[in-house]
């Protein structure tokens, strides 16, 4: 699984495929902790779009701008480089599997 931290890097991923599935997630975030493990799980699956890791522990990240992201974890779905879609977590819930996978299913 590729992990980026920079814009540069999500450029350059973006920019070389077609569909991304992209988790935004902070080290130090407990419900991200948790949540990763399960976007791990399916990003496994080989029919899955490019999966990636975007870690944005520093609060002065420009990604959290970029990408209007209030909390984490937050997934996008990138379709030629455009956000299309987007699962945000809840403050002081996170996100857990079965929204996830509801998610993905209409992905």
């Amino acid at each position: 699984m590729i992990e980026v931290t920079t814009e540069q890097d999500l450029d350059k991923q973006l920019a070389s495929n077609s569909r991304v599935l992209a988790l935004f997630y902070a080290s130090w975030c407990p419900f991200c902790r948790s949540f990763v493990g399960v976007f791990n799980k399916h990003a496994q699956n080989p029919d899955r779009d490019v999966c990636i890791k975007v870690r944005v522990d520093d609060d002065e990240n420009p990604l959290w701008e970029t990408y209007g992201l209030e909390a984490v974890p937050s997934i996008i779905l990138f379709e030629n480089g455009q956000a299309k879609r987007r699962l945000d977590c809840h403050l002081g819930a996170g996100l857990n599997e079965k929204q996830f996978t509801h998610w993905l299913a209409v992905s």
